[in-house]
């Protein structure tokens, strides 16, 4: 979700102004989901790598994600979206942590549809994780090294459980992936758009999910025909 703070030094304003429209983007997206029968979105809202912003704009990116959790809580009860989360947790303050981990309990076994929530999350560090994880197994003599296959790998991953992503949208004209889910990305298809953050909406996420739809997927397979 980028461009936030282009977005608010266009218009000459604080880029907490930016995050503050970046957030309404979000509900407008959450709703456009809905709209279009998505039963996954996992929004990367903060990366490991962010923690390296100046001290003001984080501590401002921390208090908007407590109030949107706060905020959004009721829509999640409303329409029943589970709320989970993938990165290090550990690493948020204390109380927005015990805000998820409240969220995350009331709407566990809510079925139509989840949201995904990547905070202080990379994706190297993740797989990183995951191996370190296995490692100790075989060490601690619970696993063998043999039984180590792609799926037992992915169910190390923070998003074990969850499907890998069909179609990865990277707004504000930047075209990479940006440690953003390297694992799981494997086959997903990428859309994107020059359009930044806060002005995205339920129109460019249908135009996304239209471009997507017309793509034939093979997954290293051979072209038949």
């Amino acid at each position: 979700m980028d461009g936030n703070g282009r977005w608010a030094e266009q218009r000459g304003l604080d880029r907490s102004e930016g995050h503050r429209a970046g957030a309404e983007a979000v509900r407008r997206t959450l709703q456009g989901c809905r709209n279009l029968g998505i039963k996954y979105l996992t929004l990367y809202a903060f990366s490991s790598e962010n923690w390296r912003r100046p001290k003001d704009e984080i501590q401002q990116l921390m208090q908007l994600l407590r109030q949107f959790l706060q905020e959004r809580r009721q829509d999640l009860h409303k329409h029943r979206i589970r709320l989970l989360t993938i990165g290090e947790l550990t690493a948020l303050p204390s109380e927005i942590q015990d805000d998820l981990r409240a969220a995350m309990e009331e709407s566990r076994n809510y079925d139509q549809g989840t949201l995904i929530l990547a905070l202080s999350y990379g994706g190297r560090r993740e797989i990183t994780r995951a191996a370190r994880d296995f490692a100790e197994e075989v060490a601690a003599g619970k696993a063998r090294p043999e039984e180590l296959d792609e799926q037992a790998f992915a169910s190390r991953l923070d998003t074990a459980g969850i499907p890998d992503p069909d179609l990865i949208i990277r707004t504000s004209g930047e075209q990479r992936l940006s440690n953003f889910l390297l694992w799981q990305a494997s086959y997903s298809e990428l859309w994107f758009t020059n359009v930044l953050w806060p002005d995205f909406g339920k129109d460019e996420l249908r135009d996304a999910v239209e471009d997507y739809k017309r793509r034939h997927r093979r997954y290293g397979a051979r072209e038949q025909g």
